[in-house]
């Protein structure tokens, strides 16, 4: 409090009596009609003096947890040259959602969304040694993020208050000791802000590293899902892996067979046409979960050593037919390139795909016995047992194969999580059944490793002498 004591007589304050007519969410009528916050366009807000006290006193914890585990403050600027992002490749990775803009002598800038490769320019600068780590440097600094869709207030917005922290040491154990220091003032900080909270494992998408987790606080608005186990432990949903399925006796398959199944291009048509004109000799109907769908998916690559231009690359990918494909989940595996559908002119590359009837006889190995000169990679789904029995697309207009044997008939390129969770599968530490929940992300910490010293050849001379990379921690708040 200053000397001059706050008066509701003189504060700048105006309460609204109705709710904003734009405001999507709780938080955001609350926060308006009480004179917090006023909009400035979508995703962009000013604060008004009763929401600027309180953010104020938020950063105030965050600094004190930082500095009680000895993380020194900095300051960068949010405009920042291109060169530095060019280096790491997020030039391009971070696509439409980068602020891009040129000054009067057309040189390319951005308002920067994260800060990583300023820390490790600024290390690599000032530090030459292994005596000088480790070092946890951080900053509380706005940033910039061109949201398609700007919502819920404060929590998704294209300008917002982070406070970002960047560790460096010598080794990897070192870079692990900083992560869980970090994790721990985190947690402190949540706690001390009476925060409801949930640690989730994630994946760490265009940041790059290896280990990860998110802090979610729990609320229904949320846009992140995460999965609970019976455990106590978290995921989110793409970073949830299968557990492994156990191999299926297939010593009693007959052989394959192609059979005729006229207007079966969706799993629907095709479990009706096979009940119809092909029964089970079992007595049982046949079900989508009998089907195996393949899909064609284009990965957008970013330009590397073999192209000098952004590029192409149509896979195929086969799931269980009682399940849909989860973009987002196949996706974070593919990191950082981006997924989409395969377009009409992305499968006219490649005319052995047959829309409808695709299977996965012509790509990966058996794909050579079929004459296809390069086939596209196939991945096959984690829920997909090694000796599994399935319909597949027979590779002509009208036509499916059944008795195809996952391991017997055909292989693929590799295995990969593509398929949306659901209530009751199994959890990655086998602890029972999942659970799930929505959640908003309040923070985020990364094991980086060697990416951004690597990229931007941060290196100091070790104990030995011997000019060795930095490894590098990253950690995140919304504040």
């Amino acid at each position: 409090m200053s000397s001059k004591a706050l008066r509701m007589s003189t504060l700048f304050l105006r309460t609204l009596r109705e709710d904003p007519a734009d405001a999507d969410v709780d938080s955001a009528k609350l926060l308006q009609r009480a004179g917090y916050v006023r909009k400035a366009a979508p995703g962009i807000w000013t604060w008004l003096p009763l929401g600027l006290r309180v953010l104020n006193k938020i950063e105030n914890v965050v600094r004190e947890e930082m500095d009680r585990i000895g993380a020194q403050e900095v300051h960068f600027p949010a405009l920042l040259p291109r060169e530095p992002y060019e280096a790491t490749h997020r030039w391009e990775e971070y696509g439409e959602n980068l602020f891009r803009l040129k000054d009067r002598h057309q040189a390319d800038y951005l308002l920067a969304p994260t800060h990583e490769e300023m820390f490790t320019l600024l290390v690599k600068d000032l530090y030459s040694s292994y005596k000088d780590l480790p070092v946890t440097l951080y900053q509380i600094q706005t940033k910039y993020r061109d949201e398609f869709r700007p919502r819920a207030g404060l929590i998704r917005g294209r300008e917002f208050v982070m406070k970002d922290a960047y560790s460096f040491t010598i080794d990897e154990e070192g870079m692990k000791k900083a992560y869980m220091d970090e994790r721990g003032a985190y947690e402190r900080v949540f706690t001390r802000l009476d925060l409801k909270y949930i640690p989730v494992f994630a994946m760490s998408g265009p940041m790059g590293g290896s280990a990860s987790e998110e802090f979610l606080a729990p609320m229904p608005i949320g846009e992140d899902t995460f999965a609970l186990a019976p455990s106590g432990k978290a995921w989110n949903v793409e970073a949830l892996t299968t557990p492994e399925v156990p191999e299926v006796d297939s010593a009693a398959v007959p052989a394959m067979v192609k059979r005729e199944t006229p207007d079966s291009k969706t799993i629907e048509a095709l479990v009706e046409t096979a009940n119809r004109l092909y029964p089970r000799e079992d007595g049982r109907e046949w079900t989508a979960a009998d089907t195996l769908k393949t899909v064609a998916v284009t990965v957008l690559h970013a330009e590397d050593e073999e192209h000098d231009k952004p590029w192409r690359e149509v896979i195929a990918v086969a799931v269980p037919g009682d399940r849909q494909v989860d973009m987002k989940r196949l996706e974070a595996q593919f990191a950082p390139s981006e997924l989409e559908e395969a377009t009409e002119a992305d499968l006219k590359a490649h005319p052995e795909l047959v829309a409808g009837y695709m299977g996965p006889m012509m790509f990966g190995k058996q794909a050579e016995a079929a004459g296809v000169a390069e086939p596209v990679r196939f991945f096959i789904d984690a829920h997909v047992a090694r000796g599994s029995e399935w319909i597949i697309g027979g590779d002509e207009p009208g036509k499916h194969t059944f008795h195809a044997v996952y391991g017997r008939d055909f292989e693929a390129t590799g295995t990969v999580e593509a398929v949306e969770v659901r209530h009751g599968d199994m959890s990655p530490d086998g602890s029972g059944p999942l659970s799930f929940e929505r959640g908003v992300e309040i923070g985020q910490v990364f094991q980086l490793g060697l990416k951004y010293s690597k990229a931007l050849d941060l290196k100091v001379l070790d104990q030995n002498g011997k000019t060795v990379p930095v490894w590098m921690g990253c950690y995140g708040i919304g504040v």
